[in-house]
């Protein structure tokens, strides 16, 4: 862990929040390993979550036909992006871990995390058509959801009313940090902390610093490969359907063969 560097991504209003202990927690054990550790406090910055002509300085090439994601990236390229996104951009590049701590808001992220991954994670910055999922430009860092959820995990279930967690997750783990290339860690759920007792807030803590000790050294979760796919299609190939045939569960949450969902792949590493 010496010498790595970290950013968290951090939203919460409130500094007596538990999202606020969970971050002070990562701060405090990584640092104590030795890592650089750099928060971005989302609302204590005022960060814009809106994705508009404005974080692009200067003229725009196609002001009557705008196009957000084709304009940021000729603005990358040029160096004319708006100040705020350069800067996240910055602490992205250096960074070998990204986690992002929030409170989990209808389902996802809050908008203004939201809004950090629609303004920073910009074309040919952090994705492109030739470097996406197990080939991305992200593919040698590391990233992670570390969130609280207002219902406890047995709503989250198979069973519950709230559905599968490991379905919520897959637009989020595979959609945005898988896309973009990321070693995707496991995500660090906390159940609805805040109907449990003072005991259980503490024990949840302690599990966090305990993971954090050896968190870079850990298995990431386990994706389908760009190379699994036709080229052109983008489905996967005969051969790959054929070897799964007989298997009792899909390959993943999203990919899954018309076949049950295999437990937890968005969940736990190695299964």
């Amino acid at each position: 862990m010496a010498g790595k560097k970290v950013l968290i991504v951090y939203a919460h209003q409130s500094s007596g929040s538990f999202s606020a202990a969970a971050k002070d927690a990562a701060v405090e054990v990584l640092a104590a390993q030795d890592c650089t550790v750099e928060v971005s406090d989302l609302y204590a910055m005022k960060f814009k979550a809106t994705a508009t002509a404005e974080d692009i300085t200067g003229e725009v090439k196609n002001a009557d036909h705008f196009c957000y994601a084709e304009e940021t990236k000729l603005a990358w390229e040029e160096g004319k992006l708006c100040s705020d996104i350069m800067e996240e951009q910055r602490k992205l590049t250096q960074a070998d871990l990204v986690i992002f701590q929030f409170p989990m808001y209808w389902f996802t992220v809050p908008a203004i995390v939201k809004g950090w991954i629609d303004r920073v994670l910009t074309l040919g910055y952090a994705h492109s058509p030739e470097n996406r999922y197990s080939q991305g430009i992200f593919k040698d860092k590391k990233a992670m959801l570390s969130f609280t959820t207002g219902s406890p995990e047995s709503m989250f279930s198979a069973n519950g009313i709230n559905g599968d967690m490991n379905v919520t997750l897959w637009p989020l783990q595979n959609g945005i940090l898988h896309y973009c290339g990321f070693q995707v860690l496991a995500p660090q759920i906390f159940w609805a902390p805040s109907y449990v007792p003072p005991e259980a807030r503490s024990t949840m803590l302690e599990g966090w610093r305990k993971r954090l000790q050896g968190l870079l050294g850990e298995k990431p979760l386990s994706f389908t490969p760009l190379d699994c796919f036709d080229g052109e299609s983008y489905q996967l190939k005969p051969e790959v359907c054929e070897k799964h045939a007989t298997k009792e569960y899909g390959l993943t949450v999203g990919i899954h063969l018309g076949k049950a969902l295999p437990p937890n792949s968005q969940m736990k590493a190695g299964v």
